[in-house]
């Protein structure tokens, strides 16, 4: 039996998924909802300001880049196909229009799917959320 294996039998009081992710979307800790998640653009406070929760232990990595650039994507690729099925411009209009709409979407929107994700590993005990996580243990 893995490490991880012991880790899910352990019984650990339930953390609320959605309140934790929804918290996090505000750029907010997981765990109280009060103090700042971010101490700078995209680095993590190590712990809540307000209640002291380590947030250090997160685990982001790739998956929030890969969500901006599903929901920007979808965003631009629909804008694009409505103004082209109704209008006629020309093409100079998608480069002065829609590069820096995804620029823009894209630094705004980063911080916020960061801290989703770092809300959804708290609610879920991932990584070193896990109060028996051994440092360098990330299996």
């Amino acid at each position: 039996m893995s490490i991880t294996d012991v880790k899910r039998n352990t019984s650990l009081p339930a953390r609320p998924l959605w309140p934790a992710i929804s918290r996090g979307l505000m750029c907010r800790c997981p765990a109280c909802g009060e103090g700042r998640m971010f101490r700078a653009y995209l680095k993590v406070n190590d712990t809540c300001p307000a209640c002291g929760t380590e947030l250090h232990h997160h685990r982001a990595d790739d998956f929030p880049p890969y969500l901006v650039i599903f929901i920007v994507g979808h965003i631009l690729v629909g804008a694009m196909l409505h103004i082209e099925m109704t209008y006629t411009v020309p093409a100079s209009i998608y480069l002065w229009v829609l590069v820096p709409t995804t620029l823009v979407l894209s630094l705004v929107l980063l911080p916020v799917a960061k801290g989703g994700v770092i809300g959804l590993q708290w609610a879920q005990y991932m990584h070193g959320f896990h109060p028996d996580h051994a440092p360098g243990d990330d299996a």
